[in-house]
């Protein structure tokens, strides 16, 4: 998508929105709480990092494909995953993963990969990223802690995971960005925004996370909403 400065400029003075799910090019984009999506295209349901899902998701058993990006209680989250799970589901995971999830879901097909490495579940390609800190300590470089790249519906996702602004960034040139905002463990608000402008680039949509459960508010997904000024933003609403 080629961005002109008429689009910039409303980008930057639409009103903030907020939308229970968001449908693009045949894939349903539902917020489910923290870090954590569901994406629904017309064959499959694809969960990541589900954490403290609402009482809709209880047994539900849905998912074909499950992505966890690093072992921290908040995405790597066995009662979360009991609801969706399967015996058909095949979950995709940082290393650091594995050995918990294999204690419960060892009939199930687990993938673990680290930055840079690759897979694919029928027509969903997925690529592991860099996910770290820079200038704090929760989130260490050399723990090989993932965020995701999902190639599904000729569209290109970018889940960063739990991560500050990287170089890594540089280059993915997706088109939907899912970011967190809340500082403290990640990004803040402002940072996130530069991260998106300066290296994200996302040719669709930005979408704003981490917030609203372990730290974080709304009021850091609408500064980074108002200041993000290179594509659409929007804050989606729990499911």
């Amino acid at each position: 998508m080629c961005i002109q400065i008429s689009d910039l400029i409303k980008f930057k003075l639409s009103p903030i929105s907020f939308f229970h799910m968001l449908e693009i090019d045949g894939i349903d984009i539902q917020w489910i709480g923290h870090d954590g999506y569901r994406l629904r295209t017309s064959n499959k349901v694809i969960y990541i990092d589900p954490y403290k899902l609402s009482q809709k998701h209880d047994n539900k058993k849905d998912a074909d494909l499950i992505l966890i990006t690093h072992n921290h209680f908040d995405h790597l989250s066995i009662e979360d995953i009991d609801n969706l799970i399967n015996s058909n589901t095949k979950i995709i995971c940082s290393y650091e993963c594995v050995q918990p999830l294999n204690k419960k879901y060892n009939k199930n097909e687990i993938v673990a990969l680290n930055p840079k490495e690759k897979s694919a579940i029928e027509d969903i390609k997925i690529e592991a990223v860099s996910a770290y800190n820079t200038n704090k300590s929760f989130h260490p470089k050399g723990d090989n802690k993932i965020g995701f790249i999902i190639n599904i519906n000729n569209l290109k996702i970018y889940h960063t995971g739990d991560t500050d602004i990287i170089p890594e960034m540089e280059g993915i040139d997706p088109d939907i960005a899912f970011v967190p905002v809340s500082g403290t463990y990640v990004m803040n608000a402002e940072e996130a925004a530069k991260a998106v402008n300066e290296l994200i680039r996302p040719k669709r949509i930005a979408i704003p996370m981490h917030y609203n459960s372990i730290v974080g508010s709304i009021g850091d997904a609408e500064t980074f909403c108002n200041k993000v000024n290179v594509c659409k933003t929007e804050i989606l609403k729990v499911e």
